[in-house]
């Protein structure tokens, strides 16, 4: 099986070490992921408008992986405000709600105070020897 690494051209990639996702045979590992929009290197202020382009951010490297969000099996949520977390389940149902990933929420301070929510997924791509079903 080969190891192949993701990069969204975030230059905090670089700069710390890591990739943002890692595809390991039928595996993908997608790492923690915020709501900058990479392009531009901004960040929404509001948690729903990060949540959305951290599900953005998280498709890009999915699709790159030959994946997608019917792939994922696992699911972490980080918030620094615990409150603030039910205002993303409708995004969250939007892309998950069919899925249904194992999942679990963290609340927890971030790399940086403008960060609002991260979010971690784990995908199983299917077989390459066997055909993909809708």
């Amino acid at each position: 099986m080969s190891r192949r690494l993701i990069s969204s051209g975030s230059s905090f990639e670089e700069q710390i070490g890591y990739s943002r996702a890692v595809v390991d045979g039928e595996w993908v590992f997608v790492s923690g992921t915020t709501g900058f929009n990479y392009t531009t290197m901004t960040i929404a202020d509001g948690i729903v408008e990060q949540t959305e382009q951290c599900l953005l951010n998280i498709q890009a490297a999915l699709t790159e992986a030959g994946a997608s969000f019917q792939d994922v099996v696992r699911v972490r949520y980080v918030v620094p405000v615990a409150e603030d977390f039910p205002l993303c389940w409708p995004s969250l149902r939007k892309y998950f709600g069919a899925v249904r990933p194992a999942a679990m929420m963290i609340s927890a301070g971030l790399a940086d105070p403008r960060m609002r929510i991260e979010i971690e997924v784990t995908a199983r791509r299917a077989p390459s020897d066997k055909p993909v079903t809708g």
